[in-house]
């Protein structure tokens, strides 16, 4: 971690330090949000929270600038907590394990939570800071944002007082994002009987590891396995030959990552194990060769499992594995009117056991608000013939691109001149809570960029340092254009 110290611009890498050395899971915001306050305070800026738990934090415009325009700045508190199963980490207590290797800046093992720390960091550097040039400023910081775009839902429509706002929550340098996808969850639950395992049934578990994973939306169309997918897959296909019946089934965490290890445990004739292990062994080569470019560290593993009381009844297990195995993942369509867009997807996120019952997690986006629909209505159906019940969430709409924005003119312009080069003007298929935003405050011009972060969402996170120089210059330079 003291390696950061040492990076340029100080100011910025010195508060994502401290945002680092912060737990803040989603639904557990509350120490980063007194450590804001405290900020705050110190600095002697006005600040308040409102019901959902947002914080907005108020600083002065710059001598001379008192009537120009003023900018939100806005990112959110939360981070997605993923680690690898390797390792032993207590996000609720313990800080981020960052450093530095070439270019990135990486944990060890977990999430870094540069979604959206960094962002965290550039709103406090530019609060700090006694020499930038800007008009009236507001940093807004929302909660919840990765478990349902919470503290945006229950944002005020008071809150607020600038007309133009600067979403610092995107992940690739060089693309300024003027749109994103609308997205909702499906989930399904199966309720299933307790039955005893028969006598000469041995157990042992199956699993997958090794997946890059990644974001729903951002990494949707990138090709990458989708370990529920693979290892309900081989159940479907072998779960008869091998008289295979499940006790447990534990597959992904997030709705909105791709899920990267799943493992179940099962229970075969003891004279059917080796011809298993053979047949999943055969199984693996074969899907490492399905996705030899997309996941080169692919695992699929067995173990010998301690016995098991009792195992899930057959209908539900026949009813799972048939749902699990049709139910669509990946992209739909692709948009008709921006090139390169996804348009419409589906992610199988999750599969738990709780109780007595099985959960299943999905969640879909879209840009277009009947294909959204539609996709959860597909997507749906596949439960309901099986046997399942449903529920689905509200959800969150999408932002509709607007060429014409003047803050969009603005930072076109600013870029080209700092680097000598176009940005690409893009719409996202994540959800950004802009789209929310923009129900609330309908004259609000909107813009979002960042520096590049890969892996977002998984284990694999890591933030470019050389992309961070020019997101935070980028940034500089259009506080001061704007007023």
């Amino acid at each position: 971690m003291a390696e950061l110290f040492n990076l340029e611009p100080t100011a910025l890498w010195n508060h994502f330090k401290e945002v680092l050395n912060i737990p803040r899971p989603s639904d557990h915001e509350q120490q980063i949000r007194d450590y804001l306050i405290h900020f705050a305070q110190v600095g002697n800026l006005n600040y308040e929270t409102d019901n959902a738990g947002n914080l907005i934090i108020r600083k002065p415009a710059s001598p001379g600038k008192q009537n120009h325009p003023g900018v939100c700045l806005q990112s959110h508190l939360d981070m997605v907590c993923e680690k690898n199963a390797d390792t032993n980490f207590d996000f609720l207590t313990e800080p981020i394990h960052a450093y530095i290797d070439g270019d990135w800046v990486k944990a060890k093992g977990t999430t870094l939570g540069a979604d959206d720390g960094i962002g965290i960091a550039a709103q406090m550097a530019v609060l700090d800071a006694s020499d930038l040039v800007h008009g009236p400023l507001e940093c807004l910081f929302t909660v919840a944002e990765e478990t349902g775009l919470n503290g945006a839902f229950g944002l005020q429509p008071d809150f607020l007082r600038s007309n133009i706002l600067l979403n610092l929550d995107s992940e690739d340098e060089g693309e300024l994002f003027i749109g994103c996808a609308g997205g909702m969850d499906l989930t399904a639950w199966f309720d299933f009987l307790k039955e005893f395992v028969p006598d000469d049934h041995i157990a042992m578990r199956l699993g997958v590891k090794g997946l890059v994973g990644g974001h729903s939306g951002d990494d949707i169309h990138k090709g990458l396995g989708n370990a529920n997918k693979i290892l309900s897959r081989f159940l479907w296909e072998f779960s008869d030959d091998f008289d295979i019946r499940i006790h447990h089934f534990d597959g992904g965490n997030l709705r909105n990552a791709i899920a990267r290890e799943s493992e179940t445990i099962i229970t075969l004739p003891e004279i059917k194990k080796h011809a298993l292990i053979q047949a999943f062994t055969h199984y693996q080569s074969e899907v490492k060769q399905e996705l030899i470019r997309t996941e080169p560290d692919l695992e699929l593993v067995f173990s010998e499992y301690p016995l098991p009381e009792w195992i899930i009844d057959e209908d539900c297990q026949c009813n799972l594995l048939n749902a699990l195995y049709a139910c669509p993942h990946g992209v739909l369509s692709w948009s008709q009117t921006i090139p390169g867009l996804v348009e419409t997807s589906t992610n199988l996120a999750a599969v738990k056991f709780d109780q007595d019952r099985i959960k299943v997690t999905t969640s879909q986006r879209s840009s277009i608000e009947s294909a959204k629909q539609n996709m959860s209505n597909m997507v749906e159906s596949v439960f309901l013939l099986a046997g399942a019940y449903t529920e689905r969430s509200t959800g969150y709409p999408g932002w509709n691109p607007n060429p014409d924005s003047p803050v969009l003119k603005i930072t076109e312009k600013t870029y080209e001149d700092l680097f000598r080069q176009k940005p690409l003007v893009k719409a996202i298929h994540a959800g950004l809570e802009c789209g929310l935003f923009l129900e609330k405050y309908p004259t609000m011009d909107m813009i979002s960029f960042g520096p590049t972060i890969k892996g977002v969402h998984s284990p694999d996170e890591r933030l470019s340092i050389s992309s961070t120089i020019k997101f935070w210059r980028l940034l500089v330079e259009v506080l001061k254009r704007i007023s």
